[in-house]
């Protein structure tokens, strides 16, 4: 949606109006007859246990997210409507170390609350589906959080028992609600509406979390089952059907099982409107234009309104409705949708709220964060080795091993059972605080011993997703070279030349563990800092191999990665979005504390799985922070040495090849 069609939404709304100004001012209210009426229902998605506005790996507060802010929007929307339904789409019961600590340290017995739920139950939501996070802790615990909520949570297509068709499948919780609600029209007559809610997931969840749900449910595809409870719904008396799909926003074209389906189910005769969720963006938005069946002008998915509430609690998904009596059937007549957000990035990228916490959201919860506080404040594993990135660019490092350990791990458990499993599994990570213009202090450094949850933080500093993709032995190679672009060209038998890049990010400075390789620094790059072919003869990467032997460049090979890399971020060959194999629901942070949770003392010592070739009488110098000192002569593959200071507060490194 334009910022002019918000500002004239605003216009209508006003924050703090009254029901009797909305009469007047709102473009629905003002137009309603004696038989019209204006619904409005709100939607939060995704929130993944973020109720305090609060990063809790990096610990401290933060503007861009929480329920407890969304619910000053969803009170605004109350306080300018005479008619308003509150739903969830789910992913609310994990995704940061709130859900973790209750998971895997507090528990959930029978009678217990989960603090999501408290939350929800505050803010009295009518109804929400389920998310495919819903599954990571197993069904006893999620049916153990729901027996606490105030409101139906309803999912169409995953089944205990499947039957011949999804209308005779067991179901594991209610595919769908019909609430009974008294509305008022624009003449203020009250009349009773029935208005269905049904809820849908990825069918993915059956490979996500195969470990808890395999021979206990089964899913079905979502129009599969829409087309079979639909039809239902209307002969149970729905005057109105509402989809609540935890399904993200995609193709136009239905095939079976899709993750994202939510145009196609849009589709779907006797659907009124939609809210989406799972792809973690905001719809009405610029995202989405192109995209086949959707009208982001409009905020309609094949004619009909949806929206799509950010994550996080970072917005409030709206849709108005302008409804119709004709006899003795309701029917849309008009309808407007957006997102509201509940802060803003200026220009300088520097974020201001643009609300403020509910008091009574946070107090439903503060017991929670307390304790969530704590839990990541203290040990959850331990490392033999000093977990740092003072030579990330320069060298195999421990900073860098850990986050390739964890998608390894993380990516083989996934395959399984997949047509990939067999197939041999890389790991890409690139280190991500290592100095530049963050200047002398900017690197990870963790000391050997205790690893609290939020020192992950320090080892991944943005809140990415696994992805894996398959590619060639070629392709490999080629991703190295673009990843040795970090290196200048340097001339053999001289001293002391700059190594580093300066307009080469350290974010695309791919490290890839399950292959062994050389840098040829005498080599040009072959490609530039954006990632062009510059010199296609180019052959830094030499000695290449895998498992002891050249590699093969017919091979395939599954590489784990995020899902920065592997859509396209940095335009790295092999990973521009087309290789894509699986996308997972986690972040890597969420990955990297389960391994150390998994492992209980991690090793993250560098294998030495990379260094430079051998360049007779040559040296390179480089800056790093002046703490990496300690460490210096801990590091594999290379000897490095002090040179002296750096410039603005650096240290400067020598390297002879």
């Amino acid at each position: 949606m334009s910022d002019i069609m918000l500002i004239k939404r605003r216009q209508f709304l006003g924050g703090a109006a009254a029901v009797t100004a909305l009469a007047v001012l709102h473009p629905f209210s003002a137009n309603a007859s004696a038989n019209q009426v204006h619904l409005r229902f709100m939607e939060t998605t995704d929130l993944h246990v973020h109720v305090f506005p609060y990063d809790y790996y990096s610990d401290k507060p933060t503007d861009t997210v929480g329920l407890a802010r969304t619910a000053s929007i969803i009170k605004e929307i109350r306080a300018e409507s005479t008619n308003s339904i509150l739903v969830d789409n789910g992913d609310f019961l994990q995704g940061n170390p709130m859900g973790d600590y209750i998971a895997y340290e507090r528990g959930m017995k029978e009678g217990d609350m989960h603090p999501i739920i408290q939350a929800m139950n505050t803010l009295g939501y009518e109804a929400s589906t389920l998310g495919n996070h819903e599954f990571n802790y197993g069904l006893d615990f999620l049916m153990k959080a729901l027996a606490g909520a105030n409101f139906p949570v309803v999912s169409a297509n995953i089944a205990k028992e499947m039957g011949a068709n999804p209308r005779a499948d067991k179901t594991l919780l209610k595919p769908y609600v019909i609430l009974a609600k008294k509305v008022k029209d624009g003449a203020g007559n009250e009349h009773d509406i029935k208005i269905g809610l049904i809820g849908f997931v990825p069918p993915q969840v059956m490979n996500w979390d195969r470990k808890h749900l395999e021979g206990k449910v089964q899913a079905r595809d979502i129009v599969e089952s829409a087309k079979a409870y639909v039809p239902e719904m209307k002969e149970a008396g729905a005057d109105i059907i509402i989809a609540l799909s935890h399904s993200g926003i995609g193709e136009a074209k239905h095939t079976d099982g899709m993750e994202n389906a939510s145009v196609p189910l849009a589709q779907v005769n006797g659907i009124d409107a939609l809210m989406t969720g799972h792809n973690h963006l905001v719809f009405p938005s610029e995202k989405f234009s192109g995209f086949a069946g959707v009208d982001i002008a409009k905020g309609t998915i094949h004619g009909k309104p949806a929206a799509m509430g950010g994550f996080w609690g970072s917005h409030l998904g709206l849709i108005d409705l302008m409804l119709e009596k004709d006899g003795n059937e309701w029917k849309v007549v008009t309808s407007t949708t957006e997102a509201r957000p509940i802060s803003k990035r200026g220009d300088d990228r520097k974020v201001t709220a643009l609300v403020e916490s509910q008091e009574d959201v946070l107090a439903s919860v503060q017991k929670e964060h307390d304790e969530t506080l704590a839990y990541v404040r203290r040990s959850v594993g331990k490392t033999d080795a000093p977990l740092h990135s003072y030579f990330a660019l320069v060298a195999d490092d421990p900073s860098v091993q850990i986050v390739s350990q964890a998608q390894q791990w993380y990516i083989a458990e996934m395959m399984q059972g997949t047509k990939w499993e067999g197939l041999p599994i890389l790991s890409a990570a690139a280190p991500f605080k290592a100095g530049g213009r963050g200047g002398p202090d900017y690197y990870t450094d963790v000391a050997k011993g205790d690893v609290a949850i939020k020192n992950v933080a320090d080892l991944y500093l943005y809140p990415n997703t696994v992805r894996a993709v398959e590619i060639s032995g070629a392709q490999v190679k080629d991703w190295l070279e673009r990843s040795a672009g970090m290196f200048n060209q340097v001339d053999p038998g001289q001293a002391d030349q700059p190594l580093l890049n300066p307009e080469f990010p350290s974010y695309n400075f791919d490290v890839m563990d399950g292959v062994t390789y050389k840098i040829d620094l005498s080599q040009p790059s072959k490609f530039d800092s954006d990632g062009n072919v510059i010199n296609e003869d180019a052959n830094r990467i030499v000695d290449l191999q895998f498992d002891g032997k050249p590699i093969d460049p017919e091979a395939r090979f599954v590489v784990a990665t995020n899902n920065y890399r592997a859509s396209g971020g940095g335009s790295f060959p092999g990973a521009l979005g087309d290789t894509i194999i699986f996308e997972g629901p986690d972040t890597n942070r969420d990955v990297i504390v389960r391994y150390i949770v998994d492992q209980g003392t991690i090793s993250p010592s560098a294998d030495g799985n990379w260094t430079f070739k051998e360049l007779e009488g040559t040296s390179v110098v480089f800056d790093t922070g002046p703490n990496a000192k300690q460490y210096a002569g801990d590091v594999k593959g290379v000897t490095i040495e002090e040179a002296g200071e750096g410039d603005d507060g650096f240290a400067r490194f020598r390297i002879n090849l």
